[in-house]
């Protein structure tokens, strides 16, 4: 009588993955150091707020850790965690080919997104395509062509403040603005609106722009580390019901964003005058591109994502950063005034001349930044690191929030200083430098498209405030520097900001007079 010889699948895996690991430890460097695992599970955090805690590591640890998530056989994996400027070059850069795929995305990427957002795709033709067709509009000199449509948004971005003053108290000097995010965000919403589509939304009221911000919204929550255990455990989504919420929410997109992109298809083949847009072109060039109508339709509402979350953050932190830190905010007001004077308001033209204001918002990009976490990578080959192994297959992530706080590189890092940034030449010029990085929007291949977007927008609406106001904080409100948003691009939550002109009037014009001395000047701004 023969005896089976059957094994148990779960037993066979990890007998492999026993062997695997034995291997690696009798003929290859050993993995990172990282804490030890607290449960059969691996190593447990929280989802939110998860870079301080891998921060808190770092400073135990090293620069590179390494932790367990999940079960060896049964979908578990080596996450390893880089917390430190040089570490993060000598690995992210360089080995930047070796790191340019992502970890599989059951949540967010696979059944939220369909595989189809350009973020979380994997490395191979469709993330090619799809990454080749986002560039082109969203590179340094794209970017360029679009300073008028930043530029005029802008300056409605500062009407918004205006036109909030009058509604609340259009007599006095000084008020307390409680919507300035969302002034914020209805700037980026209408930059990317039109940039992508081709439309200016009236307000950040808007549907359309409530529906795009939900997705935004779900995203952000879905994509933080640990936020879905079926990321680690994956026969987690043959269970009934388990994904529901994901798979809603997918519907809900992809309809948006096919509605709109139709919008367009239909005002074209009715020979309709239609703006240049990101989906005019995708629509006209689908053929070359080799996209699908639902690709095209994600491509767009990617470039929504891709700028108007993150700008719409970003200028939030660099208003903060200014309202707390008022030497900070009087330097870059002498430099307006310096260079541009009081008879206008600046423009991109002047960006080059502002050293200071760049510097301020580089530094807000380093004290707070949007994407703390940052984006996980997977190694498509093994790494070594000063002795230390990265194995092919593990997760990878550049934790954004150390990286900026490496003390080696930022000296006291929770101070906002921004003359981190600045060098003086042999001739006393000031200058921006040119070798320092925080990697705000990531590292090497699968850096964030939105950053140039992102960085001229903070810029130019930075530049406007300051020139316009003087900022405060409100007395009674005071604002906490670390009360962020739990999503993957975090947002301030909701803080006040007392606004003051930076106009000299007479007694007799009455205290209101410079907030109608401010609409006139951007009354023609832009135009």
């Amino acid at each position: 009588m023969v005896k089976s010889t059957n094994t148990n699948p779960l037993t066979s895996s990890m007998i492999l993955e026993f062997l695997a690991s034995l291997s690696r430890t009798t003929h290859q460097p050993p993995l990172p150091p990282g804490p030890p695992a607290d449960s059969i599970w691996g190593n447990s955090f929280e989802a939110a707020f998860c870079y301080r805690r891998f921060e808190q590591w770092t400073q135990e640890y090293g620069p590179v850790f390494s932790l367990r998530q999940g079960i060896p056989g049964l979908g578990g994996n080596r996450t390893i965690i880089i917390g430190r400027h040089q570490a993060a070059v000598e690995i992210m850069e360089k080995h930047g080919a070796d790191l340019s795929d992502r970890p599989t995305s059951i949540a967010a990427g696979e059944t939220l997104s369909g595989g189809m957002r350009v973020l979380l795709t994997r490395s191979g033709e469709r993330f090619k395509k799809l990454r080749k067709a986002l560039q082109s509009h969203l590179q340094p000199k794209s970017i360029a062509s679009y300073h008028p449509v930043l530029t005029q948004t802008a300056r409605q971005h500062m009407f918004d403040i205006i036109d909030e003053h009058n509604a609340k108290s259009s007599t006095t000097k000084s008020f307390t603005s409680t919507r300035h995010q969302d002034h914020a965000r209805r700037y980026a919403a209408a930059v990317v609106m039109a940039l992508a589509y081709g439309k200016v939304p009236l307000s950040y009221e808007d549907p359309e722009v409530q529906a795009v911000n939900r997705c935004l919204t779900r995203l952000g929550y879905a994509m933080r580390p640990g936020a879905w255990k079926v990321d680690i455990f994956p026969f987690l989504k043959y269970i009934p019901g388990y994904l529901n919420e994901l798979k809603i929410g997918h519907r809900e997109e992809l309809g948006l964003f096919k509605g709109q992109l139709q919008e367009v298809r239909e005002k074209m083949a009715r020979g309709e005058e239609v703006p240049s847009s990101f989906g005019k072109y995708l629509i006209e060039q689908q053929p070359s591109l080799g996209l699908s109508d639902n690709e095209t339709a994600y491509l767009a509402g990617s470039m929504f994502g891709a700028g108007s979350d993150t700008s719409a953050s970003a200028i939030s932190v660099a208003l903060m950063a200014a309202t707390c830190y008022p030497e900070a905010q009087k330097l870059i007001q002498d430099e307006l005034d310096s260079v541009i004077g009081r008879g206008r308001p600046p423009t991109f033209s002047d960006q080059d001349s502002l050293p200071q204001t760049m510097a301020f918002v580089h530094e807000s990009f380093r004290w707070r930044p949007v994407t703390s976490g940052g984006f996980p990578h997977r190694a498509t080959k093994d790494v070594i690191w000063q002795n230390y192994l990265i194995p092919k297959g593990s997760t990878v992530i550049g934790n954004v929030w150390s990286v900026g706080r490496d003390p080696e590189l930022f000296p006291d890092p929770e101070r906002f200083d921004a003359q981190r940034w600045i060098v003086t030449d042999a001739d006393g010029r000031v200058e921006l430098r040119d070798d320092l990085k925080s990697y705000p929007f990531g590292f090497g291949r699968r850096v964030c498209p939105g950053q140039h977007m992102a960085t001229a927008s903070t810029f130019i609406n930075l530049a406007l405030v300051l020139w316009a106001f003087n900022l405060a904080p409100d007395a009674k409100n005071p604002i906490d520097t670390y009360a962020f948003t739990e999503s993957a691009n975090a947002h301030p939550m909701p803080f006040n900001i007392v606004f003051t002109p930076r106009v000299s009037v007479t007694p007799e014009d009455g205290e209101a007079k410079g907030w109608e001395v401010l609409k006139e000047a951007f009354e023609t701004y832009g135009l």
